[in-house]
């Protein structure tokens, strides 16, 4: 017999050992997490926006089954880029063949490659820079301050970049986000195109460092947040390793060590998605238990990992939460 959701039918039918019974198990976990009333932050690494990850990521935020994001500042930038320059990406699928002569004429072209992947840099970085300087100055000159994920929402939300527009707006999970002024942290957002942009402005004496909030206000942020919002517990779904996980997953020790709050829950679900194996110092690699020893969870938090591609898994998983 058919069903209307034959997405999860058949995950439930075929992914029944291995890394695919481990996604089956993360998204019962996250599913039963929702379902106990619970919140769950999300953490985007590498490059899942260039990944288009947005398709079946903006859902997941309309439907209210993510609560905040921890992304980097690429992820942040790039599903935006995606969205007013779709058309100019270029895909490479020899990529691994390439030859350093052949990267080098994809320089001289702008094309800047991540992977199969090339992100066109007039169409991309430029047409936001024009926008996103603009909000910036704005900002300054009024004596206000905003976070990087703000700065983008509010140029989301205004329309300037409506007519750049080069797929559905609801594939794009940054406009969703913006939509629902969902929380947001992005560590070192100063190692992203724009952060660089904004760097080089404030190098010239256009721009003042401070207009835009820094990490250290992003953290105490997130512990406000995390107390807020803990009375029924909060899950950590994090999509590769990196700044992105690591920063958001610390505010829990740091709550309960430094702040001598020992009254503050840990994370109460915990799943990673990497193809990075156990290796040594390696934080992609650790295995969820070390996450124990640093008081981040806690010995009864359901914890998965699934060792596989994300680009492959996150939209499976989501496809299972959303029923499809």
């Amino acid at each position: 017999m058919t069903t209307n959701k034959p997405i999860t039918d058949f995950i439930e039918k075929y992914f029944l050992h291995f890394n695919a019974a481990s996604l089956v198990d993360a998204a019962k976990g996250y599913e039963k997490q929702l379902a106990d009333g619970g919140k769950m932050l999300v953490s985007l690494a590498g490059a899942m926006s260039t990944a288009e990850l947005g398709k079946i990521f903006a859902e997941m935020i309309r439907q209210d089954k993510v609560h905040i994001v921890s992304c980097t500042g690429a992820n942040l930038e790039e599903d935006v880029m995606n969205l007013v320059a779709h058309s100019h990406y270029k895909r490479i699928p020899n990529y691994r063949d390439l030859t350093p002569q052949e990267e080098w004429e994809l320089l001289e072209k702008g094309l800047n490659r991540v992977t199969d992947t090339c992100i066109p840099e007039e169409e991309a970085f430029r047409r936001l820079q024009e926008h996103i300087f603009k909000l910036w100055k704005e900002a300054e000159e009024a004596g206000e301050r905003y976070f990087p994920h703000e700065f983008m929402y509010k140029m989301l939300l205004s329309g300037v970049l409506e007519e750049y527009y080069e797929i559905d707006i609801k594939n794009s999970w940054m406009y969703a986000a913006a939509k629902a002024n969902l929380p947001m942290v992005v560590p070192g957002w100063e190692d992203s195109t724009m952060g660089n942009i904004f760097a080089s402005y404030v190098l010239k004496g256009e721009l003042k460092a401070s207009t835009v909030k820094s990490g250290i206000e992003y953290m105490t942020f997130l512990a406000d947040w995390y107390t807020d919002n803990s009375e029924n517990g909060i899950g950590f779904f994090q999509i590769g390793g990196g700044i992105a996980g690591d920063f958001p997953i610390c505010v829990v020790p740091m709550l309960y060590q430094d702040m001598e709050r020992t009254d503050t829950p840990f994370w109460n679900y915990f799943c990673q998605i990497s193809d990075s194996t156990t290796s040594y110092g390696s934080y992609s690699g650790a295995v969820p238990n070390e996450k124990i020893t640093w008081g981040k969870l806690d010995i009864k938090t359901p914890k998965f990992i699934i060792e596989s591609d994300a680009t492959i898994v996150a939209p499976l998983v989501f496809a299972y939460l959303l029923e499809m």
